[in-house]
């Protein structure tokens, strides 16, 4: 109820306007007052693991979305919460198809996910999309765009669009592309598709955290030698010509087949499967059907063979010797007497008074002294 201040002129009482109101309640702020002044931040929230955990099983993008931030985190406190929720999820996953998409740059990878992505949820998949971004070698920073060329997709309830950053990774394949694959596949996607910068040496990584490997290539420019020169053609278990609709169509008939005679002389990337060019047209969404029956038969034929399951206990080896890697860079420049001692022996070095060599000898030295972070 409004009420009238108490200086207010009580012989003109209607000519004066203001009134006191009485104010909103806010929620209480749990806010400690330190000796210095200044608020002492609230105790950041613990995560829930099976909250999470119930979430992905149900299919809750959303908290798929969550645990893929906490499983990308480099902060140290989210690593034993996200090792923790990959083993309660890892028991239901491994039962999706993972398939790479890799192309020289204009190929239209993002254009064909979101053409071969459509086409798959409109016959009943769910599809999960992990684009990664080259991160800025100056900044760090992404644009992570692929959600938003994906306009169509990424509106489909059965499908699930993830950009990250490469974060300077060889090949643009963020390190924790394996880990978000286990949580996809726990979430009851039964598609995978992993989006790749572009075509490089470094590239091939990709081939070690998929099943089926699928390379686009564009009509002309010399895409043949240039496939042929960096070795990418021997990884793939399929040649894709994109853009072939319009005037293109008839040159993309052409560059097929000369693709098919290149593929003829090489050694199939996947034993018991021979790799083959066809063509397709993102933009008119043409040839879709037949690349989805051309993955069904490549997976009944290694499955068949053992070869799909060999694939795969050969990847979960590597993965093994990846995170090895990983684990010893960040023990190593994290610890108690490499992280002084780095700084000097970079000086030392730029100065010319000391070789590159005696001073990771120097920083070897002092990590192997005392392993404790």
């Amino acid at each position: 109820m409004d009420k009238r201040p108490e200086w207010f002129d009580r012989k003109n009482p209607d000519l004066f306007t203001s009134v006191v109101r009485k104010g909103v309640e806010t929620e209480h702020i749990d806010l400690t007052l330190v000796r210095n002044g200044r608020f002492k931040k609230r105790k950041r929230n613990e995560v829930n693991i099976a909250e999470l955990t119930e979430g992905i099983l149900a299919g809750d993008r959303g908290r798929l979305a969550r645990a893929i931030t906490l499983i990308e985190s480099n902060a140290e406190h989210h690593f034993q919460a996200a090792q923790k929720l990959l083993h309660e999820l890892l028991p239901h996953s491994g039962k999706a198809i993972r398939i790479g998409i890799t192309g020289v740059p204009g190929a239209g990878k993002s254009t064909f996910i979101e053409a071969f992505g459509t086409f798959l949820c409109s016959i009943g998949m769910k599809v999960a999309v992990l684009a990664v971004d080259p991160s800025s070698s100056i900044s760090g920073g992404s644009i992570l765009g692929d959600k938003t060329r994906m306009e169509q997709l990424s509106r489909n309830p059965k499908a699930f669009i993830r950009p990250s950053p490469s974060a300077g990774k060889l090949g643009g394949v963020h390190r924790k592309t394996r880990e978000t694959i286990t949580l996809c596949e726990a979430a009851g996607f039964n598609v995978i598709l992993v989006e790749t910068v572009g075509v490089g040496q470094s590239e091939v990584l990709v081939r070690d955290m998929v099943d089926f490997f699928m390379l686009l290539v564009l009509t002309g420019a010399g895409d043949e030698l240039q496939g042929m020169k960096k070795g990418i053609m021997e990884l793939a278990d399929a040649v894709l010509v994109n853009k072939a609709d319009g005037e293109n169509k008839q040159l993309a008939v052409k560059t097929e087949a000369e693709y098919n005679r290149i593929l003829h002389f090489l050694q199939p990337a996947t034993k018991g499967w021979q790799t083959r060019a066809a063509t397709c047209s993102a933009i008119y969404q043409e040839g879709m059907k037949d690349i989805w029956k051309t993955i069904q038969t490549f997976e009944h034929t290694t499955k068949k063979s053992g070869v799909f399951e060999n694939r795969r206990r050969a990847q979960t080896k590597e993965w093994i010797y990846a995170m090895i890697v990983d684990q010893l860079q960040f023990s190593f420049f994290n610890h108690q007497d490499v992280k002084p001692l780095l700084p000097q022996m970079e000086n030392e070095v730029i100065a010319g008074v000391r070789t590159a060599t005696s001073a990771v000898e120097e920083l070897f030295h002092a990590y192997s002294m005392n392993k404790k972070l």
